[in-house]
C-alpha cells in the first residue's frame, strides 16, 4: 500500500503519519512539509519537501508517485501571524481572502488533476481532504470568518464536483471530504477558549477518527463530506 499525506508536517498530518506507521507497517507512506521536515523517521515513511499550491511542485511528485493506494490532504489555513479571520464584512481584505482560497482550495484540485491517473486501480483507493463543518452553507447559523467558510465551502463544491466525474473515470475511488473537528493545534490556538469542555480534540484522536471513516467507506461511497464522529454533514 502507498500513501501519500500532504501537509504531513502539521498537527494532524504528523499524527496521520504516526498511526499509519504504527497501524500499516507494510504501507509506504509519503509525507510533504512546506518548510521543516519533522523528526519522525522509519524505513517505511518517505518525507518530501512540497508546496501543495504550486503546480510545478505537484507535478513532479505525482511523477515520482505513478500510483498511489490514498491520498490525504491535511493542509489548511485559518489566520496568518497578522491576521485573524473576520467578526464581520468590514474586515475583509482581499489579499488575506486570496492566502485563504490559495491554501484551502487550490492545493485539493491541483492533488486531483495530477494523481487522477495515480488513483486509478482495480481495488478501492481514497482521495481526501480535510474540510470544515464552516463551510457548509445549510449549517451556517452565525455568520462570521467570511474568507475562511468561502474557502471552505469552495473546497466542498471542488470535492463533490470531482467527485461525480471519477465516478466515471475512477470508478474504484473513494472521494470523501472530512471535518476533524476543534483540535489542538496552532491552527486553532486563538480560539480554544471558547471551545465547550470535551471538544478541543488531541490530533492523535483525529487522526484516528479519519482512519476509523476511511476504513468504513467504499466507493459507492464516494461525494460524501463527513465529521470525526461519522456522522454525516449537510453541504
Amino acid at each position: 500500500m502507498i500513501i501519500l499525506i500532504v501537509g504531513g508536517s502539521g498537527g494532524i498530518g504528523q499524527a496521520l503519519v504516526k498511526r499509519f506507521a504504527s497501524e500499516q507497517p507494510k504501507a509506504q507512506i509519503y509525507a510533504t512539509y512546506r518548510t521543516t521536515k519533522p523528526n519522525i523517521e522509519s524505513s517505511h515513511i518517505h518525507w518530501v519537501e512540497l508546496d501543495a499550491s504550486r503546480e510545478e511542485d505537484v507535478r513532479a511528485l505525482a511523477k515520482q508517485l505513478p500510483n498511489v493506494d490514498m491520498l490525504i490532504n491535511a493542509t489548511g489555513l485559518l489566520h496568518t501571524p497578522d491576521k485573524l479571520p473576520e467578526k464581520s464584512i468590514q474586515e475583509f481584505d482581499p489579499d488575506f481572502f486570496n492566502e485563504n482560497l490559495k491554501a484551502n482550495t487550490l492545493p485539493t484540485l491541483l492533488l486531483a488533476k495530477h494523481f487522477a491517473k495515480a488513483l486509478k486501480a482495480k481495488q478501492t483507493t481514497y482521495f481526501v481532504a480535510l474540510s470544515a463543518r464552516i463551510g457548509s452553507i445549510s449549517d451556517n447559523q452565525l455568520g462570521g470568518w467570511i474568507s475562511y467558510r468561502s474557502a471552505k465551502a469552495a473546497l466542498n463544491m471542488a470535492l463533490k464536483t470531482i467527485s461525480i466525474e471519477w465516478r466515471y473515470k475512477l470508478p474504484n475511488c473513494c472521494v470523501l471530504a472530512f471535518h476533524p473537528g476543534t483540535t489542538d493545534t496552532a491552527l486553532s490556538v486563538p480560539f480554544q477558549k471558547n471551545v465547550p469542555p470535551g471538544k478541543l480534540f488531541t490530533a492523535d484522536f483525529v487522526a484516528q477518527s479519519l482512519i476509523d471513516l476511511i476504513q468504513s467507506k467504499q466507493a459507492s461511497d464516494s461525494g460524501g463530506f463527513y465529521s470525526y464522529d461519522g456522522s454525516a454533514i449537510t453541504w
